[in-house]
Formats: C-alpha cells, structure tokens, sequence
C-alpha cells in the first residue's frame, strides 16, 4: 500500500512508519517541512491528496508539553494543531479524484468521563464534559467525510490511552524521578490507568489500514487502541517500581500536579477511564503486549 501520514515524525509516527515499511509499504510523510518522502500541510492544501491507498492522522501539540504552561494560547495550540489538521486531511480525501480505501484518525479516550466502576467499550455513548472530551468531539467530527466520499473510503477512529514506549510519549517524564527512587503513585493511585505499547498502537493502525481487516460497515468506526488488561495507576506504578529495582513510597499529591500541569490538564493523570477494546479484538487484532509487566520490562530493557 502506499500509505500518507499527518504526523508522521511524531513519536507514534516513527513507530507506525518503521511497522509500515517492514511490512512492505510506501510511506508519505506530511510535515511541516518537506523533504525526502515528505509533503507539507501547504502541498497538501494547493495540490491535493498524492495517490495513496490508505491515509493517517497523527497531528498534534504534545498535550503534555512540560516546556509550556497550561494557559489560553497552549490549549488554542492544542485545538488548532488537531483539528485544522484533521480537516485539511479529509478535505483533500473528500475531493480527491482517486480517494484511499481507508482513513484513519487518532485521538483519545478522554472522550470517555473518568469513572471508578464505568468500563467502556467503542459502543459506549458519549458526551463532552469538560475541555479535552469538548477537543475529541471537534476533532473527531473535522474527520468525517461526506456521504459520497464515505461510500469509498472507510473511516476509522482510533483512540489510545497513555501510549508507552522508550522514545517519547508517557514515560519520558516518569522514568527520570522512578532512577532516582521518588517515583510513586499519583494522586488516590485508585484511578484506572488506560494503556498501550507503542508497537501496538502502531499495530492497531495498521490492522486498521489493511481493506482486508473485517470492521463494521457503520461510519466511522471506532477502534479503542488500549491493552485488553487494566491496571490502576497505583499497580502500574508498583510494578514499573519493581522492574526498576526502584521504591515506589512517595506519592504526588493530586494538588501538586494541578499546580504543575493546570487542572484541565491533569485530570489526564488523576483521573482516568476503564476502557476495552472489545471491537480492536474482535477485528482480529493481536497484542504483542497485552499485559503490562510484559511491556514495562520491554521499555526499560530488563
């Protein structure tokens, strides 16, 4: 296939690019400066959507940026780095003569309000609640396409949890304090604690990129992109504290993280969702980490 990425240099970006061409596939970039098998979101936007079979989003602000305070501008950046881009994407998708198979865009489970006892599955309803469940609704909705195009072209909505991984995403700021032996649960720890390895996660978008991939005809389709198995963020910290040969006694107060990151923003780690991917599986997709013990001791090379 020859496949078209919007973020491609990202974190998960990287990872679904290496999987893509392991795989035998073409890979278009877009990103913000062209190059070898780069466009730009300005190529895009005058020459339309290069010949592609299938085509990803993954652009977007790092919502936890520590380099920048929670304030108007940043969750401005937040909306505009999503939302624009999603819709410069499925607009050239939309008026492209020779449309992809199939679109796929990847956001989050934020959507889902945090709960103790709720589980949610793809089929669960939902409705904006605060801030970034207000970011997946417009984000998600620049996605869709119009009902001519969606008669071509498949649309699929991924959303993981905290994505793991050794070169970015969640743990680039939890390894630091954890070498030190400060690491410990975030606020209560009781708060569950949604999931995935990198690997797959990029997995999963491909599953999803493949026309042979059984999916529901209902448009768009979403996909949970979180392990099958849930932890709570105090279990989570347990055992990346026991991989790590590390004491876990110290938590972060919940107030402390709201003075640090802003509430709006983090709500993402005191709080948090039961999420499972009963469709993802049911696809027929097959975790390479599926339990979390097994994916910690891949990241931190034990």
């Amino acid at each position: 296939m020859r496949v078209l990425i919007g973020g491609g240099t990202g974190f998960v970006g990287r990872e679904l690019t290496k999987l893509l061409k392991q795989k035998g596939h073409e890979v278009t970039v877009i990103s913000r400066q062209a190059g070898p098998g780069k466009i730009t979101w300005a190529d895009l936007e005058s020459g339309g959507l290069p010949p592609c079979d299938g085509a990803v989003n993954l652009a977007g602000e790092n919502i936890m940026n520590p380099l920048r305070w929670w304030n108007d501008s940043y969750k401005k950046d937040l909306f505009t780095s999503r939302v624009d881009t999603t819709k410069t994407l499925a607009e050239a998708i939309a008026s492209s003569p020779s449309p992809p198979h199939t679109w796929v865009l990847v956001t989050g489970v934020a959507c889902y309000r945090p709960s103790l006892v709720t589980q949610y599955t793809e089929e669960s309803d939902w409705t904006p609640f605060d801030l970034l469940s207000r970011l997946v609704k417009e984000w998600e909705g620049a996605a869709k396409l119009p009902d001519e195009p969606a008669k071509i072209t498949r649309q699929v909505v991924v959303r993981p949890g905290a994505v793991l991984g050794r070169d970015g995403g969640a743990m680039q700021q939890m390894l630091t304090p954890f070498w030190f032996g400060v690491g410990g649960p975030l606020g209560s720890g009781r708060q569950p604690f949604p999931w995935i390895h990198v690997s797959d996660l990029a997995g999963i978008i491909a599953h999803a990129l493949e026309p042979t991939t059984q999916l529901p005809s209902d448009q768009p389709v979403v996909l949970n992109g979180v392990a099958p198995t849930q932890v709570t963020n105090y279990e989570f910290t347990k055992e990346l504290g026991r991989i790590m040969h590390r004491p876990t006694i110290i938590p972060v107060p919940g107030f402390a993280l709201d003075c640090l990151l802003g509430t709006e923003r983090a709500v993402i780690l005191t709080q948090g969702q039961k999420v499972v991917p009963k469709r993802t599986l049911e696809s027929g997709f097959r975790y390479q980490f599926s339990d979390i013990s097994a994916a910690l001791r891949e990241i931190v090379g034990s």
